[in-house]
C-alpha cells in the first residue's frame, strides 16, 4: 500500500482526500514510477472541480519527477534505476507515493537537473515550449503579452521568450509579483487592474501586440482582443476565471481580421518525437541557466488540499511542488 490524494466527488479542496492504494505491477509498455517530487498545477483544480471532464472516484496530478523501479514488457526507453520525469494527461495519478503509467510519456533526466525542478517543469515548461514555438512562433523583435507573467507558466514563458528576442508585457496581481515578472525577463509588468489594451498599446506605438496568451479566461478573453495588432493571434490557454463565453466572429472581424486558437499540451507531445525534442529543448535552457525554474512553494502531498487553497487565492509564485 501506499499514499495516495484521491477524490469521489467534485468540489473545493475539501473534497481531497489522503488515503492508502494498492499499486499493481507495469503491464506490457508500462512502468512504474516512485515519485520524489510531483507538480502543483491549475490544470489539477480544473479537474478537482469538474470544469474538465474526469470519471470519479479518481487520483489527481498529471506531471512528477522519480525513479523508475520496474518496467513491463517492450520498454525500451527507460529501465529501473532510472531518474526520470513526465507530464501525461489522464488517466490522473501523481499525487502518489508511487504509481503505475505508460512509458512513452517519461523522460530520462540528466544528472544537473534536481528532482524538484524537473517536477516542477515538465507541464509548464512544455506549455512554454508549444506557445512560444508551435502556437506562434515568436521572433526576435515580436512585442507578446503574457498573462500571470509571476506564475508556473508565466515565469518559465518569459524568461524563454526573452531569450527569444521578444519584447515581453506581463501581467499580474500585485506589486510584489511585478518585481518577480520584470526578474524573468519582462521588459514591462502591468498590474491587472489597469486598463491593459490602453497601456499595451502606449507600449507598441499604438500597433498592439502580434500575439497574446491569455490563460486567464472569462474575465481577459474581449480585453485581450482589443490588445492585438491586425492578423493578430490569440492564444487562450488557460481558464483560471472560468470558460470563455461564446462569442460572435465579428469581434475578430472589427479587430483586424484577428486569429484565435485555444491549444492543449498533449496535442503536441503525443508523438513520441515531439516530447523528446520538446523536452530537449527545455534541458537545455535549464542546464545552462537561460531558464531558471523557481520551486518557491512546497507541501507534502498529505497537505495537498491546502496547496490547492493557496494556488486559487493567488498566494503562490513560480512553481510549487508535492513532496511525497
Amino acid at each position: 500500500m501506499i499514499g495516495a490524494i484521491q477524490f469521489e466527488q467534485f468540489g473545493g479542496p475539501e473534497v481531497l482526500h489522503y488515503t492508502q492504494v494498492d499499486v499493481r505491477d507495469p503491464e506490457r509498455g508500462e512502468a512504474r514510477i516512485a515519485h520524489t517530487a510531483i507538480g502543483l498545477n491549475f490544470i489539477d483544480a480544473y479537474y478537482r472541480t469538474g470544469l474538465y471532464p474526469l470519471a470519479l472516484p479518481s487520483g489527481l496530478g498529471s506531471e512528477a519527477a522519480g525513479v523508475v523501479i520496474a518496467v513491463g514488457a517492450d520498454v525500451l526507453d527507460v529501465r529501473p534505476g532510472d531518474r526520470v520525469a513526465y507530464t501525461c494527461p489522464p488517466p490522473l495519478g501523481a499525487y502518489s507515493q508511487e504509481r503505475v503509467i505508460d512509458a512513452r510519456w517519461l523522460v530520462r533526466l540528466p544528472a544537473e537537473i534536481g528532482d524538484d525542478a524537473a517536477a516542477a517543469m515538465m507541464l509548464k515548461g512544455l506549455t512554454a515550449w508549444y506557445l512560444l514555438k508551435r502556437s506562434y512562433a515568436v521572433v526576435p523583435g515580436d512585442w507578446i503579452l503574457l498573462y500571470a507573467a509571476a506564475g508556473g507558466v508565466g515565469s518559465i514563458a518569459a524568461q524563454w521568450a526573452r531569450h527569444l528576442g521578444a519584447r515581453v508585457i506581463g501581467v499580474v496581481g500585485t506589486p510584489e509579483k511585478q518585481q518577480l515578472a520584470v526578474a524573468n525577463g519582462c521588459e514591462h509588468a502591468l498590474l491587472a487592474d489597469q486598463d491593459i489594451a490602453a497601456r499595451v498599446r502606449e507600449l507598441t506605438g499604438g500597433a498592439g501586440v502580434p500575439v497574446v496568451y491569455d490563460s486567464v479566461g472569462r474575465d481577459t478573453f474581449l480585453q485581450s482582443l482589443d490588445c492585438l495588432a491586425t492578423h493578430g493571434v490569440m492564444v487562450s490557454f488557460g481558464n483560471s476565471s472560468g470558460k470563455v463565453e461564446p462569442f460572435g466572429l465579428q469581434e475578430l472581424t472589427k479587430r483586424g481580421s484577428l486569429y484565435v486558437t485555444r491549444p492543449t499540451l498533449f496535442d503536441f507531445i503525443r508523438a513520441r518525437g515531439d516530447l523528446a525534442a520538446g523536452s530537449a529543448e527545455l534541458f537545455e535552457l535549464v542546464k545552462t541557466g537561460v531558464v531558471r525554474i523557481a520551486v518557491n512553494q512546497r507541501y507534502a502531498l498529505r497537505d495537498a488540499a491546502s496547496a490547492h487553497r493557496d494556488l486559487q487565492a493567488r498566494r503562490t509564485t513560480g512553481s510549487t511542488v508535492l513532496i511525497p
